[in-house]
């Protein structure tokens, strides 16, 4: 993980921070690592964005994370202002880069701090083998200049996540994300623009499996990818689902889907009519491989 400074001493409660951190690119380990990935970049700490389902929180300290993120998730966050100027020392082109297993580098106060441009920049001008972003925010069209022309230099590759066909759905366990509909609209901007960008049904929410995948094969010509919500239950290590999901659910009587059983019927569901379309489809690793190739 990226060794941050010890001089972070910006007041508590602040939304939004900044430091200088002494590495942006980090190797690989565990998912991402068996997706084929040989680096991770992470350009901040905690995500506005705060996810009731977040797996990110658990990992806690395993994840880069101090104890008032964990336990203040989504309420603040910590930019990495220095990250462009780092990841220019750390460049190679062997690297296959995820960007990001630990926050979204389009959460909405990026907006303000500027981070992704200048990366993208970078990126262009020293281009890895692969470079994947990982996203759920419309903000990424900001930049769409710039991704087009990284997407002459490299293999870019844009997992863009739909959570649900459902907005009120979306609403319960994300209520701080662009709505379906927006996202769809996005992707479809995006692959309009010619990125290849895949719809990545992750972590997979109560929906429609069948109308989920039918409206990911409309707005792209890429795969999809789906991973289901984990409980402590199914996965008794490593990352999983946050307690303030699994509460979401039980409030509103979609305990179901974080059942094995249940989740692989959903996903089965979603196989069938993405590969009835000619589509290639991937679970868990086995998707994201799909991004590192």
């Amino acid at each position: 993980m990226p060794q941050i400074d010890q001089n972070d001493t910006l007041e508590a409660g602040q939304p939004v921070r900044s430091l200088r951190a002494s590495s942006i690119l980090s190797p690989t380990s565990g998912f991402i690592a068996t997706a084929g990935f040989t680096h991770s970049l992470t350009p901040a700490r905690n995500c506005l964005f705060g996810c009731t389902y977040c797996y990110v929180p658990t990992l806690r300290i395993f994840g880069g994370l101090k104890p008032a993120d964990w336990l203040h998730w989504g309420r603040h966050t910590t930019f990495k202002t220095n990250a462009a100027e780092l990841l220019g020392r750390q460049l190679a082109q062997s690297q296959r880069i995820y960007c990001s297993p630990l926050v979204d580098p389009y959460q909405p106060a990026e907006a303000q701090a500027r981070l992704m441009p200048d990366i993208l920049d970078c990126l262009c001008s020293q281009p890895p083998a692969v470079f994947a972003l990982q996203t759920r925010g419309s903000l990424i069209l900001r930049d769409l200049e710039l991704l087009i022309e990284l997407s002459r230099r490299t293999r870019l590759r844009v997992s863009f996540s739909v959570t649900t066909d459902r907005d009120e759905v979306r609403r319960l366990y994300e209520p701080h994300c662009d709505s379906i509909q927006e996202r769809l609209r996005v992707i479809s901007r995006l692959s309009e623009a010619g990125i290849a960008v895949y719809c990545t049904l992750a972590p997979l929410l109560p929906c429609d499996p069948a109308a989920l995948a039918e409206s990911a094969l409309e707005v792209t010509s890429h795969g999809v990818i789906a991973d289901p919500l984990h409980n402590r239950e199914g996965k008794p290590r490593g990352a999983t689902t946050r307690p303030e999901g699994l509460r979401v659910s039980e409030a509103n009587g979609y305990e179901q889907w974080h059942r094995s059983d249940f989740q692989a019927r959903a996903i089965s569901a979603i196989r069938s009519r993405v590969e009835a379309a000619g589509r290639q489809f991937g679970e868990g690793t086995a998707g994201f491989r799909m991004l590192a190739a």
